[in-house]
Formats: C-alpha cells, structure tokens, sequence
C-alpha cells in the first residue's frame, strides 16, 4: 500500500431501491457500514464519500453503472486521483463461501462475478478483495438459478448474520 496515495474502497453493488438488501449488494452494505458519516457525491459514475483514517486519506465507493459494469466507474477514479492497484480494495458476494464467511487475497479469478471481471478487464488483477460468502442455492437444496439467487433477498436470519460479519470486517490493517 502506497501511503501517500488515497486508497479506493470500493463495494460492489446494484444502485435502486430495488436491490436494496439483495445478497449482489453485500458490497454496497459494507460499504454504508463504514462511510455512515459524511456526504456522497456522485462522480465518475459513482458515489463516493472522502474520508481519512490515522492520517490516510480514503474514498469510499459505491459504483452506479450496474454490476457487470462496476470496473467503468472505478478505472474512471483510480486514473483521477491517481491510485495506484495496490491501494485497491474491492468488497463483494461470494456464492462460493457459506453465509457469513469472509476471506480476503490478492488477485486470482474472478470465479465468474461479473463485477471482478469487469475490474479485473479494467485495472487488472492484482488488488486487495474481500469476498463475503452469501451461500450458493444448492446449499439450501434449492432449485434456484443463480442469476435468481444473488438477485434475491437475505432471509431475516441471513441479514442478521451478514450485518453482524460486516460490523466486524478489518479493511485496513
């Protein structure tokens, strides 16, 4: 992490009222945890919110282009404010992991998000992601596809669980 450059905090999500609280935008929940405070402005086909943490300026970002668009509006701000891959940090769903889990690594696939293969085409691999698992139909012996899945709503439990991951989320460390 360069220190004398601000680091992009990016969650991944849909914009609307619609996907409010849908498993896709787990991103965007992470996100309002953390930047609670302060005024969004939309800029870049984002919104963003400055922050500063132990004398580290922060830009945290909920991208507005829809999903598999989301690498639009994050290249736009890294070539802006000139941030460098390594202060890149990109929260996201994971149907691959259990309600709940989360872990974090550098780089690698996008295991089929579209929204990481749209970063990924734009900026490259290599930056900091954190995957919050939100379970994949088939653990629940479900015969939903999984278009239909993310697109869902958590059950009461399932929010509970995903709000209580996200307030204890480490991003900078």
């Amino acid at each position: 992490m360069q220190e004398n450059k601000p680091v992009l905090i990016v969650g991944l999500g849909n914009p609307g009222k619609e996907y409010e609280l849908t498993r896709h935008n787990v991103g965007f929940m992470a996100i309002d945890n953390f930047a609670s405070d302060g005024v969004w402005k939309k800029e870049k086909n984002a919104l963003t919110l400055h922050d500063e943490q132990n004398g580290q300026k922060i830009i945290y970002v909920k991208p507005q282009t829809f999903m598999n668009n989301s690498g639009d509006a994050v290249a736009q701000l890294m070539a802006f404010y000139k941030i460098p891959l390594e202060n890149l940090i990109v929260i996201h769903d994971d149907m691959d992991l259990k309600i709940g889990d989360v872990r974090q690594k550098i780089g690698g696939s996008s295991a089929g998000h579209n929204g990481i293969k749209s970063i990924d085409k734009m900026v490259g691999p290599d930056y900091k992601r954190i995957r919050i698992g939100i379970g994949h139909p088939r653990d629940f012996d479900l015969p939903i596809n999984p278009a239909d899945w993310v697109l869902g709503k958590f059950t009461t439990e399932q929010l509970h669980k995903i709000k209580e991951v996200i307030k204890d989320l480490i991003i900078l460390s």
